[in-house]
């Protein structure tokens, strides 16, 4: 066992690149996981320039200077961000606020509907066994809800990190972006000079996550403007918070667009009840899904994310499961990226392979 696991070590990591590229993730994945908290303006400073920095080089072909791209492009990410917030997140806040108010009546009408159930099929329904179900789903509730009080109020008390992401961490993507070259090559000096298969891991995840990040922008307006259209178009309440549910769903593939479904069949159905509405409402909003995952996602991410179903279901459990939302928000990324390391290491023991061949020959 140990030379079978001694040589798939030596086929694939003999290799000084390969080694280095080793190196270099444990390095990273460790500092992430030991440091993750005291690094985390750094690493959403990193994100941010990252997504603006191709703006900034196409200005920068045009002719204009690094330093005025950098601060033209970071300005308008500011002002596009400060723009939503003052006209979309108050209103979709208020119609949050307000379906949280109706959650109570909401339950309590599915609790009778539910509770109706053992009188219409009594042999296929127990009456008392309902209603411990029922009960043990109340004290549930009750206790997600102190919890999310709990976290409100420990959520006030980083109030001053916040003030604190605020200030510096536009300042750091402004310098990244500015001094972009410099810094690259400041690190380009650290790393060893066997890096080959960093540079293609970097070239390969690069053009994967421009592709991916630029694909998901234009599907998340693409399917929430649909979504909002479609929903106040057929008169349904909270049309917009749940619009931009449906839109930021397709973060996450297939586990969001099951997941969002229920507040929109929660709502429709409390709004309309079993009628024609409710399932004029469900076929308007499964084929807006049907679109998205047929006709969109194809167009999108046809030279994109080359990743099986499968794997980027793991992925979303995995990663979200380590670090939670951003886990889940980063995925894909994550994924591909394990992709471009695994192809990686397989090309150059294939390589190696080949050589060890042509030398025995």
């Amino acid at each position: 066992m140990f030379k079978v696991f001694s040589d798939w070590y030596k086929r694939k990591f003999s290799n000084p690149d390969s080694a280095t590229l080793l190196a270099l993730i444990l390095i990273t994945v460790s500092s992430i996981v030991f440091l993750g908290n005291i690094l985390a303006p750094v690493i959403v400073a990193i994100v941010l320039a990252y997504l603006l920095d191709w703006p900034v080089e196409k200005l920068n072909q045009l002719g204009c200077s690094r330093i005025l791209g950098s601060a033209f492009v970071l300005v308008l990410f500011i002002g596009l961000v400060v723009l939503v917030s003052l006209v979309l997140v108050p209103i979709v806040f208020k119609q949050g606020t307000n379906l949280l108010k109706e959650m109570p009546a909401i339950w309590a009408g599915s609790q009778q509907w539910v509770l109706m159930l053992p009188e219409r099929y009594p042999e296929l329904i127990d009456g008392d066994q309902l209603h411990k179900m029922w009960q043990g789903a109340n004290d549930k509730i009750v206790t997600i809800g102190q919890e999310i009080i709990s976290a409100s109020f420990s959520s006030l008390l980083n109030l001053a990190a916040l003030l604190i992401y605020l200030i510096l961490v536009p300042l750091m993507v402004f310098f990244m972006l500015m001094d972009k070259h410099e810094l690259v090559d400041n690190v380009s000096r650290l790393l060893p000079k066997e890096r080959r298969l960093i540079k293609q891991v970097g070239n390969e995840m690069n053009v994967q996550i421009t592709n991916y990040i630029r694909g998901k922008v234009i599907e998340i307006i693409i399917v929430g403007t649909a979504s909002v259209v479609t929903f106040a178009l057929m008169d349904l309440r909270y049309a917009l918070l749940l619009g931009v549910l449906v839109g930021f769903s397709v973060l996450i593939p297939y586990i969001g667009a099951a997941v969002v479904t229920i507040p929109v069949a929660i709502v429709a159905l409390f709004q309309w009840g079993v009628s024609p509405e409710f399932w004029y409402l469900m076929i308007a909003y499964s084929i807006i899904q049907a679109l998205d995952g047929n006709l969109l996602v194809p167009l999108l991410f046809s030279e994109a994310v080359s990743l099986h179903p499968v794997y980027i279901i793991i992925a979303v459990l995995f990663f979200g499961g380590l670090w939670g939302f951003w886990g889940v928000f980063f995925a894909i990324p994550l994924a591909t990226l394990v992709k471009a390391v695994g192809n990686a290491w397989s090309e150059s023991s294939s390589i190696k392979n080949d050589e060890e061949q042509i030398q025995a020959e």
